[in-house]
């Protein structure tokens, strides 16, 4: 299921393959967010010219939106998506955070210009499971129709349910949270009827104790491959080298043999520090999100398209992109400006293409960096770059 095919001298850093029954994901590698089952303002075959391996979707919008029903006569991810490439479905697990102790916390995710003050908690975490409230009722998930439901919607890789802490949570409520999540991984497990590969989640929040614990005891399960949940003040705008310092704590603890995914961590330096750190998988928003709202990337690193500097230039996005948006079509900076600014559809699509593409042809370029032994002199510069 996964090969190490080659390790960096000078740090956890691999170059790998990871086998699925839909095709094989060379790694490192950026996971692209399908949500609702369709990567936003994309079209299907937009995506395998955007360099696109692997696609993960959300078990919790999914189940909500097809309901019960219909995920009983669901023909699958692969057939709605029109992709016949590797998949993932997360848990729902993030949606226990994202509704609860976010919310209670004001904790913004990604930045921290995105703090907010602290709103109504809209779910209940028991033992057995996460009530949610819903427009008249609440609705009830837990780890056996987590896992049920990630069967029937049929991605490759599935993850085990489980309740992520927030960063101001102390460390009791820390470490209760992970220990139930630990109780909820053997029991993904043993709800698991299908072929699909199931990672294991590593909680333990921004506690080295609670992080080595997890990791430990995760890693003594069955499990096909890990995920590393972020202890979210520090991994989404928070201290980066709290990100560093939580994966130091929890991957030498994990089989060398098994993939590592890193949940929701994607910008530039996130991706050389997690992949120096031995990460394999990363999902992130950032693409698809910000692309959304005009911001573009490039190895210079982001700017606004909506900026009044950009709306006379007549510059490429990216001089240095062979993106479709930045070779093929000659889309220029003034040009995606004026489609923003006058809401024509097409300006999301254009900035996704461009942003996707971006990452993915950075993963690649980090899989060749590796493959000649020159990853550190390779991060070495595309950091420098950014500065």
């Amino acid at each position: 299921m996964f090969e190490v095919l080659t390790k960096d001298g000078r740090s956890q850093a691999r170059l790998g393959r990871l086998k699925t029954e839909h095709g094989d994901v060379e790694t490192p590698a950026y996971v692209i967010v399908g949500t609702n089952a369709a990567v936003r303002t994309l079209r299907p075959e937009d995506l395998p010219a955007t360099k696109t391996q692997i696609i993960i979707a959300n078990t919790y919008h999914l189940w909500r939106e097809l309901g019960d029903e219909g995920l009983d006569n669901y023909h699958g991810l692969h057939a709605e998506m029109e992709w016949n490439g590797p998949l993932m479905t997360d848990s729902g697990g993030f949606q226990v955070f994202s509704m609860g102790a976010a919310r209670e916390h004001g904790v913004g995710k990604i930045t921290k210009r995105e703090a907010q003050a602290p709103q109504e908690n809209l779910i209940r975490v028991t033992e057995v499971g996460v009530y949610f409230r819903g427009d008249e009722e609440e609705e009830y998930l837990d780890a056996e129709l987590s896992i049920k439901i990630q069967e029937q919607l049929g991605a490759d890789i599935i993850f085990a349910f489980d309740e992520p802490s927030s960063p101001l949570h102390d460390h009791a409520y820390t470490q209760t949270a992970m220990e139930r999540t630990h109780r909820w991984a053997a029991r993904s497990l043993e709800a698991k009827t299908s072929s699909q590969q199931l990672y294991g989640i590593v909680q333990g929040g921004r506690f080295e104790d609670l992080r080595t614990q997890s990791a430990k005891f995760i890693a003594t399960l069955p499990f096909d491959g890990f995920g590393i949940g972020g202890s979210f003040g520090s991994s989404f705008g928070g201290e980066k080298t709290a990100t560093l310092r939580e994966l130091a704590w929890t991957i030498p603890h994990l089989p060398a043999g098994k993939p590592r995914h890193l949940l929701g961590m994607g910008r530039i330096e996130d991706i050389f520090a997690g992949v120096e750190a031995g990460i394999d998988t990363f999902d992130c928003v950032i693409p698809t999100r910000e692309a959304r709202h005009g911001a573009l990337w490039t190895a210079r690193g982001r700017f606004d398209i909506l900026k009044g500097l950009e709306a006379a230039s007549g510059e490429p996005i990216d001089d240095a992109c062979a993106c479709p948006v930045c070779a093929d079509m000659g889309v220029t900076r003034g040009d995606l400006h004026a489609r923003f600014r006058n809401k024509d559809p097409e300006a999301g699509r254009l900035a996704t293409i461009h942003n996707v593409y971006f990452f993915n042809d950075l993963m690649e370029k980090i899989r060749a960096a590796l493959a000649q032994g020159a990853f550190q002199t390779f991060k070495m510069h595309s950091l420098k770059a950014l500065s």
